[in-house]
């Protein structure tokens, strides 16, 4: 009897530990994540946009996302400022070049927790055929199972780039001084992932 029960306290610690080192797969809730940024316009002001097509691949060994792998891409074409004219503009040669470019791409490095619920993610983005070093800031919104048995965890990521380093130099100086468009861009993103069954 003893060997028994040492025997099932042997399997249940190995079947969590290996609850805690399988790689687990999460997709992305699209109706609830969106990709949003900001830039300063005519120094006074900001524009906001978003990009509404965007996909991506997220892997974490167990529920740990420090150990996480993130592939996400995004249309360029999808680009939407609430401005047809602008947004054609910001498709063309200018800007993103949407012909030769149409996609930005972020691949994750490592993601490092700040604080309880802070991380900074660290990854390549590649954009307008630039790939450059980022790091982001990440706060853990939280997990829960909803009604339908999946389940779900919330992170929001902030950053701020400067486009110049892209290559997206484009811009106008104003008569009293300034420029139109300002140099850094402010990404804000909410994701919502379900973990696979």
């Amino acid at each position: 009897m003893k060997n028994i029960y040492l025997l099932s306290t042997v399997l249940l610690f190995a079947l969590s530990a290996n609850s805690q080192t399988q790689n687990i797969n999460w997709n992305f809730d699209k109706s609830h994540t969106n990709v949003r940024f900001s830039i300063a316009h005519m120094v006074v002001s900001e524009v906001e946009g978003n990009f509404g097509v965007f996909d991506g691949k997220v892997s974490t060994v167990g529920d740990d996302f420090t150990k996480s792998k993130i592939d996400f891409t995004i249309d360029v074409n999808s680009i939407n400022t609430q401005n047809e004219a602008r947004d054609k503009h910001l498709k063309s040669a200018d800007f993103f070049d949407t012909e030769k470019y149409p996609s930005i791409i972020f691949k994750s490095k490592i993601m490092k927790k700040t604080g309880e619920r802070d991380f900074e993610l660290s990854g390549d983005l590649t954009m307008h055929g630039v790939t450059k070093p980022v790091v982001l800031n990440v706060k853990f919104g939280g997990s829960i199972i909803d009604p339908y048995g999946n389940f779900r965890v919330g992170f929001k990521i902030t950053g701020d780039l400067d486009r110049t380093l892209w290559g997206l130099k484009y811009n106008s100086i104003l008569e009293a001084g300034g420029v139109t468009i300002g140099e850094t861009v402010s990404i804000t993103s909410n994701i919502e992932l379900i973990k696979a069954k």
